[in-house]
Parts: C-alpha cells; sequence; structure tokens
C-alpha cells in the first residue's frame, strides 16, 4: 500500500476509508499500517496516474487525514497540524466539481483540530482564520463550514484572532451585518445567533469606519426586529445580539438624536420587562430555560443605569431617566426576589453570579430605592461572596485560560468585586452597617485585601490603566475608612482591624515606591493612620521597624503634596500642588486632609513619632516653605491642616519646637492666622 501509483486503487481505498464508515478499531489499524508517511508523499505528489485528475493523489491523502482526525488522539498529532497550511490552500484553490470531496475532508480535518489543546493557537498562527474568511466570503462549496469553524475559533481565540486578521474578520462582518439589514425573513433571526460571534470585546470596532458601518447596519436591522410584534423564539436572540454590542461598545453603536434615544430607553424596557416575567414566576423549569436571555437582559439593565446618570452628551433626556429609573428599580425588585429563594446547592450557577453582579452594579450607584429589601438580603450576599472567595471556582478550561482575560482578579469566584461598590454605601448607614458587620464582614474584606494585594504585587509594574484589582483595593479602603470613622468601638474590638493594620504597614512603603500607585497609596496611608490613632496602644506600633517604615512613608506621602513656585501674577512665592501630585489631586485631595488630621491625632499617643518627622526633615522643609510663601497663596482649609500637626508637634516634643522657632515660626504663624500655635510657641 505505500507504493504511489496505479489508478484502481485510489477509488478503492478512499472508499474503504471515508470517516464515517471506519470504526475506530479498523482505523486504528490502518494507521498503524501506513503510518503518515503515506498522507504526506501522497500530498506532495504532483504527478497524477495516467487518465487520472491532477489532484487524485492529493485528494487520496486528504481522505487517509480525514479518517485518522476521526481519532482526537491523531488529530492533535504534530504530523496533522505541519499540514495546516495544505489545507488552507486547498480551502483557498479555485473549486471545480471534482473537488469537493477533498474540501468536505479538509474541514472534517480542521474541526477535528480545533477540537484538540493545541489546535486553536496552531490554527491561528498558521493562517487558518484568514483562509476560513475567505472560502465563506467566496460562497463556495462549504462556505457554511468555514463559518461554523470561525464561530469556533473565534469562541477560543478570540483577542488573537482579531489580532492577527481583523481586516479579514471585518469583511465577513461586513457580509453578515449587510445580510442582517436586507433579510425580510428568518434568516434575520438566525443571524441574531451569528453576529455575536463576529462582535469583539477586544478590538473597538466603534474606532474603525469600516466597523462603524457594521455597527450601524446592526443597529437599523436590530431597530427593524425590536420595534416589531415579536414570539419569543424572535425576541430572545435580538436581545442575545444587542447585549454582545453593549459589552463590546457600550452605548456607542447607538446613534445619538431622538430615536437613538427612543431605541435605548426600548431595549432598558424590553430587558426589565423580560427579567420581571421570568424571575417573579419563580417556575425552575421556566427560569432553567430563560437564564441565557435574562443574562443578557442584565447587561442592557447595567447600560440603561450607566446612561440614566451620565451628565456629559447624555443619549437620554430628564423624563425618559427617570421612566427607566422606576421601570429598572421594579425589574430590581425581582432580582432581589429571585436571589432569596435561592437554594444552597445552586450557589455555583453562574446564573446567580450574574443576578449578584448586576445588583452590584444598582446598589453601587442607587442608594435610596429598595434599601429594606437590600438590606434584607445582604446575609445572603455576605454569605455568597464569602463562599465564593474562599472555595474558588470551578476550574477554568484551558481553552478560557487562553482566551486571556485581561483582568486576572475577576474570575468568577470574585463576586466581592462587584458589590464593593454597594457596600461602602452602605457602611456610611448605621442599619445595613451593622448587618453587615454581624455578619463577618470585616474579616472577610481583610482576606479580601491581601488577596488582591497579592494579586496587585505580582502583576507587571504598569502606568495604565487602572487594574480591577486596583481598583478593589481602593473601594475596600474606602469601606474600612467608613467604618473607623463610624465604628471606633468595633476597630477597639475586632482582631481583624489589628490584621489589617498589620496588612497596610507593609504595603505603603511599596506602594509609595511606584508613582503610578499615587491614589491607592493615598487611601492605604489614610487609612493606616486613622486605624493608628485607634490601636496606638497595640504592640505593633511600638516603634517597631514595620510601623517606622509605614509613619517614615506616610511623613512622604504627606510632605511631598505641596511645594513653593513662584506666583506668576506677582512675583511672589505660592503654596501649589506638587506637580507629581496634579493629575490624581482630585482623587486625593479629601484623603490628603484627612490623612493631615489623624496624624495630628497621632502625634501625642505614639511619643516616638516627632523624631520621626524630624529625621524625614519634613519639619524644617514645611517651615521653610511657610516662610517664604505668599501667606495669600494658602486657603484656609490648608492652614488649618498644616497648623494641626504642627501644634501637636510642639506640644509633643522640644526639638521640633524648636525647630520650628529657629524658622521665624512665631512670625509666619501670626502671618497666616495659626492662634493656636502663636500660643504654643509663646508657652514655656
Amino acid at each position: 500500500m505505500a507504493r504511489l501509483g496505479g489508478s484502481s486503487a485510489a477509488p478503492q481505498v478512499t472508499k474503504a476509508v471515508r470517516a464515517g464508515e471506519v470504526d475506530a478499531k479498523t482505523r486504528r489499524q490502518i494507521f498503524e499500517a501506513i503510518g503518515f508517511t503515506f498522507p504526506t508523499r501522497l500530498l506532495s505528489s504532483r504527478q497524477p496516474p495516467p487518465g487520472c485528475p491532477p489532484h487524485t493523489f492529493r485528494a487520496l491523502g486528504l481522505t487517509l487525514l480525514a479518517c485518522f482526525c476521526t481519532d482526537p488522539q491523531l488529530a492533535g498529532h504534530s504530523q496533522v497540524l505541519c499540514k495546516i497550511p495544505t489545507f488552507n490552500e486547498v480551502l483557498l484553490s479555485p473549486c471545480d466539481p471534482d473537488s469537493t470531496s477533498m474540501i468536505d475532508d479538509v474541514y472534517q480535518c480542521l474541526s477535528a483540530i480545533l477540537a484538540t489543546p493545541r489546535g486553536p493557537r496552531e490554527l491561528v498562527a498558521k493562517g487558518t482564520v484568514s483562509a476560513l474568511c475567505q472560502a465563506y466570503l467566496s460562497g463556495g462549496h462549504g462556505s457554511d463550514r468555514a463559518l461554523t469553524l470561525l464561530k469556533g475559533l473565534l469562541a477560543i481565540a478570540e483577542a488573537k484572532c482579531w489580532q492577527r486578521d481583523a481586516p479579514q474578520l471585518l469583511a465577513v462582518l461586513s457580509k453578515l451585518s449587510s445580510d442582517f439589514l436586507k433579510a425580510e425573513d428568518m434568516t434575520k433571526f438566525e443571524l441574531c445567533e451569528v453576529l455575536p460571534h463576529f462582535i469583539p470585546l477586544s478590538a473597538p470596532l466603534t474606532q474603525d469606519s469600516q466597523g462603524s458601518e457594521c455597527l450601524h447596519r446592526v443597529y437599523r436591522g436590530l431597530a427593524d426586529i425590536l420595534s416589531s410584534k415579536l414570539s419569543q423564539s424572535q425576541r430572545d436572540p435580538a436581545l442575545k445580539l444587542t447585549a454582545s454590542l453593549v459589552q463590546a461598545c457600550g452605548a456607542e453603536w447607538i446613534p445619538a438624536g431622538r430615536a437613538g434615544s427612543k431605541f435605548l430607553a426600548l431595549l432598558v424596557n424590553l430587558a426589565c420587562v423580560e427579567v420581571r416575567l421570568t424571575l417573579e414566576e419563580l417556575d425552575p423549569v421556566e427560569v432553567e430555560g430563560k437564564k441565557e436571555v435574562v443574562t443578557a437582559c442584565y447587561v442592557l439593565m447595567e447600560m440603561g443605569i450607566q446612561e440614566c446618570l451620565r451628565e456629559e452628551n447624555p443619549q437620554l433626556d430628564e423624563v425618559q431617566k427617570v421612566q427607566l429609573m422606576r421601570i429598572m428599580e421594579e425589574a430590581f425588585g425581582a432580582v432581589i426576589f429571585y436571589l432569596r429563594q435561592v437554594k444552597q446547592e445552586e450557589l455555583q450557577d453562574p446564573f446567580i453570579f450574574a443576578s449578584v453582579r448586576v445588583l452590584g452594579a444598582w446598589m453601587a450607584e442607587e442608594t435610596s430605592s429598595l434599601k429594606q429589601e437590600i438590606c434584607e438580603l445582604l446575609p445572603f450576599l455576605v454569605h455568597y461572596a464569602r463562599k465564593l472567595f474562599k472555595e474558588g471556582s470551578p476550574a477554568v478550561s484551558l481553552a478560557q485560560a487562553e482566551l486571556g482575560s485581561p483582568e486576572g482578579s475577576a474570575l468568577p469566584q470574585d463576586a466581592l468585586r462587584f458589590l464593593l461598590p454597594g457596600f461602602c454605601h452602605l457602611t456610611a448607614e448605621d442599619k445595613p452597617r451593622d448587618i453587615l458587620v454581624s455578619e463577618g464582614a470585616p474579616a472577610l474584606l481583610c482576606e479580601y485585601f491581601l488577596h488582591q494585594w497579592e494579586v496587585l504585587t505580582s502583576e507587571p509594574a504598569a502606568p495604565t490603566p487602572l487594574t480591577s484589582t486596583e481598583m478593589s483595593l481602593q473601594t475596600t479602603c474606602g469601606i474600612f475608612l467608613n467604618l473607623v470613622v463610624t465604628a471606633p468601638d468595633l476597630v477597639r474590638r475586632d482582631r481583624t482591624f489589628s490584621s489589617l493594620m498589620d496588612v497596610l504597614m507593609k504595603s505603603l512603603p511599596l506602594l509609595l515606591s511606584q508613582e503610578h500607585h499615587l491614589v491607592l497609596a493615598a487611601n492605604v496611608a489614610t487609612l493606616g493612620l486613622m486605624l493608628a490613632r485607634i490601636l496606638a496602644g497595640s504592640a505593633a506600633l511600638q516603634e517597631t521597624q514595620p510601623a517606622k517604615e509605614f509613619f517614615s512613608a506616610t511623613i512622604a506621602f504627606l510632605s511631598q503634596a505641596h511645594t513653593a513656585q513662584t506666583d506668576p501674577s506677582s512675583d511672589s512665592l505660592a503654596v501649589a500642588v506638587s506637580p507629581a501630585y496634579r493629575s490624581a489631586w482630585d482623587d486625593i485631595r479629601e484623603l490628603w486632609f484627612l490623612g493631615m488630621q489623624a496624624l495630628a491625632a497621632c502625634i501625642p499617643q505614639l511619643p516616638w513619632l516627632p523624631r520621626a518627622v524630624l529625621q524625614a526633615r519634613w519639619l524644617s522643609g514645611l517651615s521653610e516653605l511657610l516662610a517664604r510663601a505668599a501667606p495669600a497663596s494658602l486657603d484656609f482649609e490648608l492652614v488649618a491642616a498644616f497648623q494641626g500637626v504642627l501644634v501637636e508637634l510642639a506640644r509633643a516634643s522640644g526639638p521640633c519646637r524648636d525647630v520650628i522657632l529657629s524658622h521665624h515660626g512665631t512670625e509666619w504663624a501670626n502671618l497666616y492666622g495659626m492662634a493656636a500655635l502663636e500660643q504654643c510657641l509663646a508657652e514655656q
């Protein structure tokens, strides 16, 4: 069988090994008899037997490979993977009636390769995406299979596909969106299910003119569908397509103007109605069958929240916003009602996660409505977040891992990430704060902070963008600040806060060494100082090495925020925010002032602290700054912040008082109206 030649052999072998007609045992016997060598030689042979079509040998080689590929182990073999360029070539060759079986065999091979662990990566790297796009666009034999394979590849490795073959994929999207707009029959609804595969999360279509045209055609097609009377089987695919567009492009694909704002309001309205109809029913079979479409509706509701809050260039007018907020409130009431019925054994269901996530988006923005219902649900939310955080989520498959989520910390177990902003609002109020504390939220949040800190320190240091990890850490600091300010007794008695103090002391020096973490550093420094003023009696704060390093870092953070610069209008020196702090100042201004107050409160409680201030040379630097600057350049709030720290230092430490006096402190204290400092310096 290993000898080439003999025209009668080819059809017989071909007939014998047609994949569907060979059982696994026979296939294995054929493979062991001829191996990969024979089909490889057939593929490379250009000379057909006399009287046979030119591609006889190639067709036979492909048939053998298609047969072998029905065995998953053989489909992933390097001898098959190295044939991918040949498969691509066959797809791109002109198709005559004699070569249709070759094309069928190639699709069989490619489908089998796609199902192997290494397959998707090899297909993308070896140019199969481009070949499949061209095969689909040519409309030749098997073009529907090309589309199916493209959907499969994009599901596994979307980012890599778009990175490598964006023009070809855009051409496919262009055809699909044109067909979608033109279709007047069931094809329109079938395309609703195909199009989401070609709307990438990784490559923003709105930044490309061809992409924008595709989106506009899809928008017009969807506007046709959703403004018509539809059956459920027609509406559901349209809602899912809309959700995939929102996930990829926000609301940017919806044109501005009256028609666009009516369409946007219609989307949110339809989503809310669907959520209520499904979740208020509570028929388990009904809910199970609708989870996918309700999850899509959640995406539209989240967009609704954002659009109702948008102040710059809003798509919606005030009347629409009020109406939608009322409709969304009813839908979120249904989400809460559903979550209150969830059983323990259902907690790993991704639909519960989606329901908690969308409720988190509502709680983050809308704190006055459904307050009683949310308070009643808080024990479940804390329990759910704890369970997922402690147990982790079911293992992510290799294929999903390769898809490459940029947000390492946003794997499914991180329900807390979506609840943190709502918890931050709720801890500022007595009733929900008491529930959160009684459910053990502080200990959970402390563990979460430590976990997120480890994630952050393992990420490569990059100035942008702000990762979800960093946002989560900042929001967790905000929750703890609320607890420290409103429940100091809890801080004294709950060991969680001592553990948190240890984590903050270790993390701040590291953060400050990296300038692009300034906002997070401000949160950590201020929270640490606020805790230290309550926990000042603890052993950890008695001039231990971590405590010295932490206070050295907080002094650096506070002292470097202001500098002297020449005021062009008067040629005098003015106190201004330092250049390094300027871009972040809006985010950290309040934290800086709170940090100054907290430092002043720590000084009389930690006798070693004035020495640390002297060693950092902040006192002499600040005294020089105030002596040289024009008093009018400091507003009252800044004067009060500086005076608060200076007074405590002068009271607690003779050497500090001497430094201030040696820099003409009495004179500039008088100029700035720092009466308390003047009095303190005058006392012997």
